[in-house]
Order: C-alpha cells, then sequence, then structure tokens
C-alpha cells in the first residue's frame, strides 16, 4: 500500500492510498484523482519523506515528474482550518438530513402548505426552482457539496 500526498491546484492537501504506484498513474491518466474538498481533477503528487521500516527494505520513491506544475502556496493555517469546519458541517448535513434529489423543490413546497410533515430535507434545484420558492416565502439555501462526500469515502 502506497500513501501519496496530493494537492490540487487549488492548494488543497490530502492523501492518497494506492495498491502500488502503477495503479496511482493508472488512476492519475484516467482522470480518476479529484480533490475531496473541491472536485478539481488537477492534483498533484507532493514529495514525501520515505517511511522507513526497518524489519524490510525501503520502497523506493519515484519523485514527482519535472513537467509538474508548482505546489501552490498560499494556503495558510487559518484557511486550512476554515476548510476542515466547512467539511465538518457539510457532513453533518449530509447525515441529518433526507436527499430527496430532484424533487427538492416539489417537496418543500409541500412540506410548506402542510400537506407532509415538515423535516429537514436536501435535494436538487434550478436557478430558478429555488428563486420560486424564495418567493412562496420557503427558505432555502443552495450548498454545493463535493462529490467526494456524496458516496462513501475509502
Amino acid at each position: 500500500m502506497k500513501v501519496l500526498n496530493l494537492q490540487c491546484a487549488s492548494g488543497h492537501a490530502f492523501e492518497g492510498w494506492f495498491g502500488s504506484e502503477d495503479d496511482y498513474q493508472s488512476q492519475q491518466a484516467r482522470g480518476l484523482l479529484t480533490c475531496p474538498v473541491c472536485g478539481h481533477a488537477e492534483v498533484l503528487r507532493l514529495p514525501s519523506a520515505p517511511r522507513l521500516n526497518l524489519s524490510r527494505a525501503p520502497a523506493p520513491t519515484t519523485p514527482a515528474p519535472a513537467s509538474a506544475k508548482p505546489v501552490p502556496t498560499h494556503v495558510t493555517p487559518e484557511r486550512a482550518q476554515a476548510e476542515a469546519v466547512l467539511l465538518q458541517a457539510m457532513r453533518h448535513v449530509l447525515a441529518n438530513t433526507e436527499d430527496v434529489g430532484r424533487h427538492f423543490a416539489d417537496e418543500a413546497r409541500r412540506m410548506h402548505h402542510g400537506e407532509v410533515e415538515a423535516r429537514d430535507i436536501r435535494g436538487e434545484a434550478t436557478p430558478s426552482e429555488a428563486l420560486a420558492l424564495r418567493e412562496e416565502g420557503i427558505d432555502v439555501l443552495p450548498l454545493a457539496i463535493p462529490d467526494a462526500l456524496k458516496g462513501p469515502l475509502q
């Protein structure tokens, strides 16, 4: 198992776990690596120190390709902390709401008019549907959830 330090073009740092170097390169070539924070597909491998396991010979590490773009350095500790808090809030929303998918506007209206019991829901709505809901006095809040949070985390 290889654990690699990765970073997207927006500066979000994260780990990737791969079965082998070939597995990493295959996923990178197929565009399967995306940032868990913003979903950006431009992911760079960061240099990392090899793990020393004295019971076996250490595995050689492959340096990042020379063609790799420079890693953004504008991520401050405050920004990293804010992103962590945002991700935690998004996970809370996902864990404590019902996903009604494309039926969000209809379900929100039904709850607003007392046709069904009120509950915490989330789903998809077009900008015009969200505007119509607001004009009807129904509070809605757009929240872009990264695709990495929508499925099970591996």
